[in-house]
């Protein structure tokens, strides 16, 4: 705070010694270094506070960070969600649209078919036999 040497000391001492008398330079002494001390909490008290209002700032700048992040996230979820039922909607109408047309088609050919389709023969390398697939969709 303040450089202040020894020899600088001895001079304020001797000053102080002959300006306020031997009698009253220790009690003198004793309320300086009371206010003294007054003092340094009263700096200390105010920078913890600083210090701790620019804590209080500091979160509530990553507070306010978080919830536009969350708002965001939850913006993106709500439009995947209206995605995804947009197209299950279609995929159902197109389900049946395709149920609806499909007995109208099979009326005609309504022919009771005379034996059952046989089994596929199970491929000779011993693997488990292939389900037939549907068409426009591709097994892995």
């Amino acid at each position: 705070m303040f450089d202040i040497g020894f020899s600088e000391i001895v001079v304020i001492g001797v000053v102080a010694l002959v300006v306020i008398g031997p009698e009253r330079l220790p009690k003198t002494a004793r309320m300086l270094g009371v206010l003294f001390g007054r003092l340094q909490r009263y700096v200390n008290e105010v920078k913890s506070d600083i210090s701790r209002e620019m804590e209080l700032d500091e979160l509530r700048k990553l507070k306010s960070e978080v919830q536009g992040a969350a708002r965001d996230f939850q913006q993106s979820v709500t439009s995947a969600t209206s995605s995804v039922e947009s197209g299950l909607r279609s995929v159902e109408r197109e389900l049946n649209d395709a149920g609806a047309a499909a007995p109208a088609a099979a009326a005609p050919l309504a022919e009771p078919p005379s034996a059952p389709a046989p089994a596929p023969a199970a491929p000779p390398s011993g693997d488990p036999p292939r389900q037939p697939s549907l068409p426009g969709f591709d097994p892995p």
